[in-house]
């Protein structure tokens, strides 16, 4: 039971006997009552018929009673004695009767009768037959032959007012033997078919799965040998299988790109620190040497450069562990203001324009780590102005940074979002740092729910939703 294909025959094979043992019980039950009523109506007809014949005066030895075998019949008189009796009738429930009329003897006691159509307090009249019926199982001895029968009690007075009791009954083996034969042929067939319902599921579920296989064999086959540019057959059906299939590509894709994204950073972060770090450990060297020819300022601009290059890895890294910004609320405007008047050496001036109160949710540090980022990127490449507004728009929060300088080419507006990314013009560290700046930038944005684009060549919009 520990494949699907073995859970999924037994489950059906289980479901499919439940719902055959019901339907069959009820098809028996129906059956069985069919029959009874079938028997019922045969046993009332043939007593009605003998009682009829009573009623317009047929002497009792001429009364032409049913073959015993088929409809056994006791008529009896009011005091119990057996006036006519069906050929080979030897005795009812066990209770010997006789033939001769008026001599005969005593018939078998009516008993408590199973079923009665109405009540029978109302005095039959000469030549009348009693509407009501009595029913009752029991036994009679025809010929020999013990059998069961279902019996029907009619009441009849004949001409010359005499009270008879007729007593007819219908063989009950029929229904017997009806309900015997299906019984056993449903026993016999029940297993037969729960076996081929078994084996159907099961090889149906085997079908169904076999793509499923292939998937697992894949995924552990690319699991095994690290190689995440392979991907996982896709059948050509368009069912659960078929979507799961392409979903895995879909997600082995995206595995893919990330490692290969993961792979770059690390590369291009080991290059940033290598010339940094070599080159401070060449200042110290030299000046462990000579130390009339340390450069201290070299090696302060160089640990500087170490520190702001780690803190932004750092931050990158939290960043792609999914670091949630927090619900704080910040004031866009208000931080514009902070961050403006405290940029007071930098190489171009920047004004405020517009500072509409607009307050959003997340972290004060991250999103003025992002007016940071903007502010540098437009210092690097400003000539004479850098402009900061905020303004409203409708749910939205805009913050604007603009600068009068080259602007960047539309075919690179996407580019210089990417990580360690610095365009030619900037190549150089001392004017294009890193290259994580804008980057980090969009990440932050991203995780406040924003966004953070070039709308025109020199002017960076930043959206972010309001609180």
């Amino acid at each position: 039971m520990g494949s699907v294909r073995a859970r999924a025959a037994a489950g059906a094979t289980v479901v499919v006997a439940l719902a055959l043992i019901a339907a069959g019980t009820a098809v028996l039950l129906v059956l069985s009552g069919n029959l009874q009523h079938q028997a019922r109506l045969e046993a009332q007809v043939a007593a009605r018929e003998v009682a009829t014949q009573i009623a317009t005066g047929t002497p009792y030895d001429k009364l032409d009673l049913p073959d015993g075998d088929e409809h056994p019949v006791v008529v009896a008189a009011e005091d119990g004695r057996v006036r006519a009796v069906g050929e080979d009738v030897r005795a009812v429930d066990g209770k010997r009767v006789g033939a001769a009329q008026g001599a005969g003897s005593a018939a078998p006691p009516a008993g408590e009768d199973d079923e009665d159509d109405a009540d029978d307090d109302r005095a039959l009249k000469p030549g009348e037959v009693d509407d009501d019926v009595r029913y009752r199982d029991g036994t009679a001895d025809v010929d020999g032959t013990v059998a069961d029968y279902r019996f029907a009690v009619v009441e009849a007075k004949d001409t010359r007012g005499e009270q008879a009791t007729v007593r007819a009954g219908a063989a009950l083996a029929p229904e017997q033997d009806a309900v015997g034969s299906v019984r056993d042929a449903m026993l016999l067939g029940l297993p037969l078919l729960l076996v081929v319902v078994a084996g159907v599921t099961w090889l149906v579920t085997r079908r169904a799965l076999r793509p499923v296989e292939g998937i697992r064999g894949e995924m552990a086959a690319i699991t095994a040998s690290t190689d995440l540019s392979r991907r996982v057959p896709v059948p050509s059906s368009k069912d659960e299988i078929g979507r799961l299939a392409r979903t895995t590509n879909e997600t082995l894709a995206a595995l893919e790109s990330a490692v290969e994204r993961q792979r770059r950073f690390v590369a291009d972060a080991s290059h940033e620190l290598r010339s940094p770090i070599a080159s401070l450990r060449t200042q110290l060297e030299v000046g462990v040497a000579h130390p009339e020819l340390l450069d201290v300022p070299g090696a302060v601009e160089d640990t500087v450069r170490l520190q702001r290059l780690a803190a932004d890895l750092l931050l990158l890294a939290r960043l792609d562990a999914g670091e949630r910004p927090g619900g704080a609320r910040v004031d866009l405007a208000a931080m514009v203001r902070e961050e403006s008047s405290q940029r007071v050496a930098d190489r171009v001036p920047v004004r405020t324009g517009e500072l509409a109160s607009a307050e959003v949710a997340g972290s004060r540090g991250q999103l003025g780590r992002v007016l940071g980022n903007l502010l540098d990127n437009a210092q690097r490449h400003a000539v004479a102005s850098v402009r900061v507004a905020v303004v409203r728009e409708g749910e939205w929060a805009v913050l604007r940074v603009e600068d009068d300088g080259p602007g960047v080419p539309e075919s690179e507006r996407e580019r210089i979002f990417e990580r360690f990314v610095r365009l030619d013009d900037a190549r150089a560290r001392d004017d294009g740092g890193a290259g994580l700046g804008l980057a980090i930038a969009r990440d932050v944005a991203v995780r406040h729910g924003g966004s953070l684009a070039v709308r025109t060549g020199s002017v960076f919009e930043l959206r972010l939703p309001v609180a």
